[in-house]
């Protein structure tokens, strides 16, 4: 009679273990969807993202780069010569061109 009321009691205390998880889990769900709520909103409000970038491409293609310098053509031809391959190819034994 004894272990029927044991029994008894742990599976009430068991029970109240798995209720505590299932309504944590279930706030826990609550609050995600509140979120995703929420963003959706937040998404609606919005404009559309290619207007967006359409007027962010138009204010950076119409005004230079003020960190680059803005030339026409090299500002020491000489410096050209390290940036073409050699004017006879076989006569040339680097392993790099």
């Amino acid at each position: 009679m004894q272990t029927e009321k044991l029994e008894q009691v742990r599976s009430v205390a068991a029970d109240t273990r798995g209720k505590h998880r299932i309504s944590a889990e279930l706030k826990r769900l609550e609050q995600e969807t509140r979120f995703l709520e929420e963003e959706l909103d937040q998404l609606e409000k919005m404009e559309a993202a290619s207007t967006a970038c359409k007027e962010i491409l138009s204010n950076v293609e119409t005004r230079p780069d003020p960190l680059l310098p803005t030339t026409n053509g090299p500002t020491n031809p000489s410096w050209d010569r390290w940036f073409e391959g050699p004017p006879d190819k076989t006569g040339c034994r680097c392993w790099i061109l």
